[in-house]
């Protein structure tokens, strides 16, 4: 908030109006304010499809609009303001934490009142709760249907994007229509940030439920206070139960030190992380451990190792490094460093966003064999000043 205009008069009335607003009537209800406080005309809020390549209108019949070279796509892509029509059309960024949730674009007269940003903000919080509350904006959000094990699978994800003081995170699933096992799952409490990928063996909704019981028992022990060792090893336990060794569930268990940088880590089988520290791209590597699931009484040891800031972390599962194109070249030797060097500058929700189309691109209009995850993290690192509170998600 900034000053007196959070404090009163139509922002605040806007504010406590957006709050009381019934979960499928927010966007609504938005626009009526708006239109009452600030003059404002043609008001439209659009919501980041699936794939992340189209903002889907939410208060209109007209076609959706492309991400990529478009007014909209820009404010989303830049996470600024983007003003055309001389100035009168203005489109802001509905975001949360680092989570892009689509785009509200208005027309106001004389550049809008002061408050514009902050009303977007409180948008797109509003947004963010409502969604758990009604189906509105996920049907809205898909542009053709999802399978029943995509369905799953997302319903599982938390945030696809997260931001904070020490460091920032995206992921994305494809195909994001039809997605099996692959899958992220991420926690920050305890002074940690905790950070799963992981691919279920097999395809359809075998997959995704054979992926939902391995989160499920990760989430199980994170949240009775184990750390990745013990998430781990409860995670094998529990697959191993349910399939005697027949199904298995390879992961990445990361599990940084928001204080210094310390990050422990287990692989426990095929999702592989390399790191970009200024202009060099290298794989970290670590001793493969047994995938979830394999003997059910694994005993699994983290091995450590350090980011520093300004360090990009970008893992990826087996759909991604041992993707091969038509001429039978390796994604993971090829195609991922120059993803991961052409989108250096972008934060990590546009540069998975953008790597992600490259993944598509390199089977040159063929369809990938299997499905994929790609998860990015950038290390800024603790501000020395900031103190010790860490806030929980």
């Amino acid at each position: 908030m900034h000053g007196a205009r959070a404090e009163n008069g139509p922002f605040e009335a806007a504010r406590k109006a957006i709050w009381a607003a019934p979960p499928n009537e927010v966007i609504s209800v938005a626009a009526d304010l708006l239109d009452r406080h600030a003059g404002g005309t043609d008001t439209e809020v659009l919501v980041i499809d699936y794939r992340q390549t189209f903002l889907v209108r939410t208060r209109s019949a007209g076609d959706d609009v492309p991400v990529d070279n478009t007014p909209p796509g820009r404010a989303f892509a830049s996470q600024r303001m983007v003003r055309e029509d001389g100035g009168g059309l203005a489109h802001l960024p509905l975001t949360v934490k680092g989570e892009r949730i689509g785009i509200l674009s208005v027309r106001l007269p004389d550049g809008g009142p002061p408050w514009l940003d902050d009303f977007a903000g409180v948008l797109a919080r509003a947004l963010k709760i409502a969604d758990q509350a009604t189906d509105t904006y996920r049907r809205l959000r898909r542009r053709t249907r999802l399978t029943l094990a995509a369905e799953m699978q997302w319903d599982m994800l938390p945030a696809p994007a997260y931001e904070a003081t020490e460091l920032c995170f995206a992921g994305q699933l494809e195909p994001a229509y039809a997605v099996w096992g692959d899958a992220f799952d991420w926690a920050a409490s305890g002074g940690r940030f905790t950070l799963t990928v992981s691919n279920g063996m097999g395809s359809g909704t075998e997959s995704a439920e054979l992926t939902h019981l391995a989160i499920s028992a990760l989430r199980n022990a994170r949240r009775s206070g184990g750390d990745i060792v013990e998430q781990a090893e409860l995670a094998d336990e529990a697959v191993f139960g349910r399939h005697r060794g027949e199904r298995l569930v390879d992961a990445l268990l990361l599990e940084f030190d928001l204080a210094d940088g310390r990050v422990r880590a287990i692989d426990a089988g095929s999702p592989r992380i390399t790191r970009m520290r200024g202009g060099t791209t290298d794989r970290i590597g670590f001793e493969a451990q047994m995938p979830l699931g394999m003997f059910g009484d694994t005993r699994y040891v983290p091995q450590e190792f350090a980011v520093e800031p300004g360090d990009r972390l970008v893992i990826v599962s087996d759909g991604v490094h041992a993707a091969r194109s038509p001429a039978g070249v390796l994604y993971g030797d090829a195609g991922l460093p120059q993803a991961m060097r052409a989108t250096r500058l972008q934060d990590p929700p546009e540069a998975v966003r953008t790597m992600v189309r490259h993944y598509v691109g390199f089977h040159e209009d063929t369809e990938p064999s299997d499905d994929a995850v790609i998860v990015c993290v950038d290390w800024t690192g603790r501000n020395p000043d900031a103190g010790q509170a860490v806030e929980e998600t």
